[in-house]
């Protein structure tokens, strides 16, 4: 494997190649603490909750995918990373996801798939319904031919189709999976009402482990608690040391 030296947030890090795809690990500067975040999708993308956890002691670590939509081949894919970066880098087995948009949509799927590697899921503005992006309902994200294409799904395929992360919700509280979401109540892309909020409601109905912050009158973006970012990190860490406290 070869790596190459790069900076990110005034933090030294590798860039090297797997399985054809770029990837990334940026290192923390202070004593590292074993645990590390995997970031989903648009890495560069509203970083200021990442840089509190290299701040605190975190690896962050990063894969490109082929689409945007969370095909199985990319999260089977990022799953063998997940797996390829706790051996490499003597990591923890378990990463704690942070998903934004599109990214909470990987984020969601490789959590059901493969719970066993997931620590805390942190999803921002997520996709949990195709039937949404695709501009079915209130949402206007002119994405619905970007969806068929990637997916092979059509607009007929996609009204019977039970592969949706808000299909899936059973087997995040099945594996008591803890979760931290960030959304906005006038978002236009992802509406909350036909994303997250069904989730947010499956999960207190059912006692599962959630935060929630909504943000009033927010769109799409800014994704993150913009000055509060602390709020996420702190709250991230209080579950993983629940989640230890259990498999202790």
């Amino acid at each position: 494997m070869e790596y190459k030296k790069i900076e990110w947030l005034d933090h030294e890090g590798v860039e090297f190649v797997l399985e054809d795809y770029i990837c990334k690990l940026i290192k923390p500067k202070c004593e590292p603490n074993g645990k590390w975040i995997l970031k989903t999708h648009y890495f560069t993308a509203f970083p200021e909750t990442e840089r509190l956890f290299l701040e605190k002691g975190y690896h962050l670590a990063f894969q490109t995918n082929r689409t945007s939509f969370a095909t199985e081949d990319d999260v089977e894919r990022k799953a063998r990373f997940v797996k390829f970066i706790s051996k490499e880098f003597s990591l923890a087995p378990t990463c704690s996801m942070v998903g934004m948009s599109c990214g909470g949509l990987y984020a969601v799927r490789l959590a059901v798939a493969h719970p066993e590697l997931i620590d805390v899921l942190y999803i921002d503005a997520p996709v949990m319904n195709f039937l949404s992006l695709a501009d079915m309902g209130d949402a206007k994200s002119g994405l619905a031919e970007s969806i068929y294409n990637a997916t092979g799904l059509t607009k007929s395929m996609l009204l019977s189709y039970r592969e949706n992360p808000i299909d899936k919700m059973h087997v995040l509280l099945g594996h008591d999976i803890p979760i931290l979401m960030v959304s906005g109540d006038a978002d236009t892309v992802v509406p909350y009402h036909e994303n997250g909020a069904i989730l947010e409601d499956y999960y207190r109905r059912h006692g599962g482990r959630i935060r929630v912050w909504i943000k009033p009158g927010c769109d799409h973006h800014p994704h993150g608690l913009v000055g509060r970012e602390c709020e996420v990190a702190d709250a991230m860490e209080a579950f993983s040391a629940e989640n230890a406290a259990k498999h202790a």
